[in-house]
């Protein structure tokens, strides 16, 4: 009797608990309304087998418990309840699958007049690629990937000239605009998701994956991974800005194109460049911005030599001493405004001193002469 009974309860429960949890869905922002539907149908489908079976193990535990005297009859095969639970189940199977499969149909099936978007994931951060004006993007190979080549662009390629080429975690898009978006991975298996667009995607090394979406208000988006691909998986977080036309069209004005970086808006020296591979590699640009604005963690831009609080309240100067604890024990001291969510990193002297001319680097000497 008391199984049954916590049986029921736990049945019970589970429908209280559901109609009064504070969580939801967040709001959509794309057309794929049909992907809540098909949610909505397995959860629906789900939940009435999971009250029935509950509430049929219940009855039964309680009906048939042991009683003295009282003995059990085998009956090995059941031919008609056999066919009524292959039958119902065979229903609620296809009526689960087959708006799934619609839905699919269609979520691969890119419109002709989409705009295209190229995302590459590494550990652990995101980086963006649009086509310039000839509309097409210039081929590419990981083998060329470096610090003035982050995509690995085929030289000699003309179509890759104008590309315009994004490294940081951040991505504006029109409203209203279809957009496909192409995936591919410079190191693990990655997965691309935006919540509330409700579309997502592996990314698999070696191959280029697809889904496409068509935006529906303006607005700033989470960029998750939804594939667990790492120590620092949880921080690989980026945002998406659906923006008017106008907005759009600003921003990618402010963009540099792939020969714009080669000649580059702000040469680096050797050293430069090489710290700029150590914290791509290790992925500090997932926490870390070079714009001053503050995402996960606070920005490099103009912080090198300046007293920023802490969260007890004492004043610390960024300098190199900081840094290098800060990399090995990254809770021992924390800026004022930011959670301790970073973890221990291991260095080499050589990658270390890099690191530290690069951040440097991102500091104006102004700031740096006013911060003295």
């Amino acid at each position: 009797m008391a199984v049954a009974l916590v049986i029921l309860l736990v049945v019970i429960g589970s429908v209280i608990f559901h109609y009064l949890n504070p969580w939801a869905f967040l709001p959509i922002a794309s057309q794929w309304q049909f992907i809540d539907v098909t949610v909505y149908i397995t959860f629906w489908i789900c939940g009435v087998a999971f009250v029935i079976l509950g509430a049929f193990m219940a009855w039964a535990i309680n009906k048939y418990k042991y009683r003295e005297g009282r003995f059990s009859r085998y009956e090995p095969e059941n031919a008609p309840l056999e066919k009524w639970l292959t039958g119902i189940t065979t229903i609620g199977v296809v009526v689960m699958l087959a708006p799934g499969l619609i839905v699919w149909d269609d979520y691969i099936n890119v419109p002709a007049d989409a705009m295209e978007v190229e995302v590459q994931g590494e550990q652990w951060t995101w980086k963006f690629r649009l086509p310039g004006e000839d509309g097409i993007f210039g081929t590419v190979s990981t083998e060329n990937i470096d610090s003035l080549n982050p995509f690995g662009i085929n030289e000699g390629d003309p179509h890759g000239e104008d590309d315009i080429l994004i490294t940081t975690n951040t991505l504006h898009l029109p409203v209203d605009r279809n957009v496909k978006m192409l995936l591919r991975s410079k190191d693990v298996l990655h997965d691309f998701w935006v919540p509330r667009i409700r579309a997502k995607m592996d990314m698999v090394p070696g191959m280029v994956t697809y889904f496409w979406f068509r935006p529906t208000e303006v607005g700033e988006l989470d960029i998750l991974c939804a594939e667990l691909c790492g120590k620092s998986h949880f921080n690989m977080r980026g945002t998406l800005y659906l923006d008017t036309e106008e907005d759009y069209r600003n921003w990618l004005s402010n963009q540099v194109t792939y020969a714009e970086m080669k000649a580059g808006r702000k040469p680096e020296e050797p050293i430069v460049a090489e710290g700029r591979m150590v914290a791509d590699k290790n992925g500090c640009f997932a926490c870390h911005s070079l714009d001053g604005s503050a995402t996960v963690g606070p920005t490099w831009l103009d912080m090198w030599g300046r007293s920023v609080e802490m969260t007890d309240g004492t004043q610390v100067v960024i300098d190199e001493q900081y840094v290098r604890e800060s990399i090995v024990d990254p809770t021992a001291k924390i800026v004022a405004g930011f959670a301790p969510t970073m973890i221990p990193y291991e260095l080499s002297e050589e990658d270390l001193h890099a690191l530290m001319q690069f951040l440097q680097a991102q500091t104006s000497v102004e700031e740096a002469t006013e911060a003295l």
